[in-house]
């Protein structure tokens, strides 16, 4: 998973959650997300999302939202190419 979409959700991860760039770049399709990192807490999802609608130029609804979308990095990736894919 090295293509640019999953490029700029890590870089997203990093900006909102304050993670490192080794941290990032050693997520893979696996890596958990919601529950694992304690960076990723309530206020930090809406922050994310937002920030995801913003770079890459996308909408989410409250409806799209739900616990499996945060589950791994490679279901928030998933997601993101869904909703840019349209």
């Amino acid at each position: 998973m090295t293509d640019s979409l999953s490029d700029k959700v890590r870089s997203i991860l990093s900006d909102i959650l304050g993670l490192s760039a080794e941290q990032v770049a050693a997520m893979d399709e696996d890596t958990e997300l919601f529950g694992a990192l304690p960076e990723l807490d309530s206020m930090a999802v809406a922050g994310l999302l937002t920030e995801m609608e913003d770079r890459l130029d996308i909408m989410i609804d409250d409806d799209d939202v739900d616990g499996d979308l945060f589950a791994t990095f490679g279901s928030l990736v998933a997601f993101a190419r869904a909703k840019v894919d349209g």
